[in-house]
């Protein structure tokens, strides 16, 4: 019995580095805040938008709307905030709260820094390359918090390079093909009931352990992009960014937060059980699909709007693994979503253009019962401001705000579940909300 909660415990730790990237700015674990002028239109101009070479993340051809050499840099900062409210949590089938005080807050403030670069080959060729983070998170719980058996600290990062070519085929239409090259680091810890594996009552929720696994990998894919000239004052724009499959390696330590878990932890580890271990999960980003138009209305006046799809049922089911065999198997059960934004810019004079904008995008998590404290997810909203300064007609520099208004989400673990086995069970409501700030420059050559 021991040996198999020994197992189940790496199995579950391990399954839980690929959930680590929940996003309270974007559904799932997806960052989208990778323009400052893109994210003070709400992302409405994703797609179609094209205003400068950081657009290429969203859309490679947007690189053909931009003649000559252009460099663009900028950084993201997200305030993240997320609370379990009326929680309860405790061992499958016992009325013990596992509460012992810690805040049920697990929110955490990120960077997120872009960079994009284009240049133009020939009247026919330009060629780009943009380094991003397009997926990742960083949230921390209290050691003591009432779902620390279910997550404490979980760190996600990836980056995205793409070499991207596009190809002017008329006059109006751009195509472009870019290569992904995705780059994934995770590090995230649970607790371990030591005090439930003991077989002694008092030590229950009294004698904690904890695990840690930390992972990388590199995976690959690519992009497409179309950016159409409609006419004088009108474009439209589409993208697909393919799925990238990771195998993240893992190492899984184990430490012990007092006396009683340390004799415990020694105890088991002397029988060769709670080893420090490897293993490794598999991981498949999503595909997405952008669809967009822009319109210049007047001069001063342009309006933009975007619809976002992305395959997140392809993270159906997780099986981890360790020495060759099939340790865990965990159904995900995800659904694809659909985010759609709509936005305005006004030219206020030769130097400041004005943004703003509105979206809604929906969540991946089905229900409460796949719902999780590392991804607390739920439906939300956006609003935007921004603005541009251009001093000159080849230097731009932008700032924009999001805020992100997320839905109540419900959670129901049961620690009937076999993945939930040494968790026990967790309930209670996610409030979520962030703030997101962001600032780049961009220059023309």
């Amino acid at each position: 019995m021991q040996n198999q909660l020994n197992k189940l415990t790496v199995a579950v730790t391990l399954a839980s580095a690929v959930l680590a990237s929940s996003q309270a700015a974007a559904s799932g674990f997806q960052v989208r805040e990778q323009s400052a002028k893109a994210l003070g239109n709400a992302m409405a101009g994703a797609a179609a938008g094209a205003e400068d070479v950081s657009y290429m993340t969203f859309n490679p051809a947007a690189i053909g709307n931009v003649d000559g050499t252009q460099v663009a840099g900028g950084i993201s900062y997200i305030d993240a905030n997320f609370e379990l409210t009326d929680a309860s949590a405790g061992p499958a089938g016992l009325p013990l709260s596992y509460d012992r005080g810690g805040s049920r807050e697990g929110g955490e403030e990120a960077w997120v820094p872009s960079f994009a670069f284009k240049t133009q080959l020939d009247d026919r060729f330009d060629f780009g390359l943009s380094v991003s983070a397009p997926y990742g998170l960083s949230t921390e719980y209290d050691k003591n918090w009432i779902g620390r058996y279910h997550a404490i600290e979980t760190d996600l990062q990836t980056i995205d390079i793409q070499p991207t070519l596009n190809y002017r085929a008329t006059d109006r239409l751009n195509l472009a093909v870019g290569l992904r090259a995705q780059y994934a680091d995770a590090t995230l810890s649970n607790a371990i009931d030591l005090g439930g594996m003991s077989g002694n009552p008092a030590l229950v929720g009294n004698a904690d352990g904890k695990a840690e696994v930390t992972g990388d990998d590199w995976g690959y894919g690519y992009t497409l992009g179309a950016l159409f000239q409609v006419t004088d004052r009108t474009r439209l724009g589409i993208s697909y960014r393919s799925e990238v499959d990771l195998t993240l390696e893992g190492d899984v330590n184990y430490s012990a937060s007092n006396a009683a878990g340390r004799q415990i932890l020694a105890g088991a580890q002397a029988m060769g059980q709670l080893r420090d271990a490897g293993g490794k999960a598999d991981l498949t980003t999503p595909a997405n699909m952008n669809l967009g138009v822009y319109h210049q209305l007047t001069d001063r006046f342009a309006v933009m709007a975007n619809a976002e799809w992305t395959e997140w049922s392809s993270f159906d089911k997780l099986v981890v693994k360790s020495g060759g065999q099939d340790l865990s198997t965990t159904t995900e059960n995800w659904d694809d979503t659909w985010a759609f934004s709509v936005g305005a810019n006004y030219q206020l004079n030769r130097e400041w253009l004005l943004r703003a904008g509105l979206g809604v995008d929906e969540s991946p998590v089905p229900d409460s019962e796949h719902r999780t404290p590392r991804v607390p997810d739920a439906d939300r909203r956006w609003a935007t401001l921004g603005a541009t300064w251009m001093p000159t007609p080849d230097l731009g520099v932008t700032a924009g705000y999001m805020r992100v208004f997320g839905d109540d989400g419900d959670i129901d673990q049961s620690g009937a579940k076999p993945e939930n086995a040494t968790r026990g069970d967790l309930s209670g409501t996610y409030e979520v909300d962030a703030n997101v700030f962001a600032l780049s420059v961009d220059y023309r050559f």
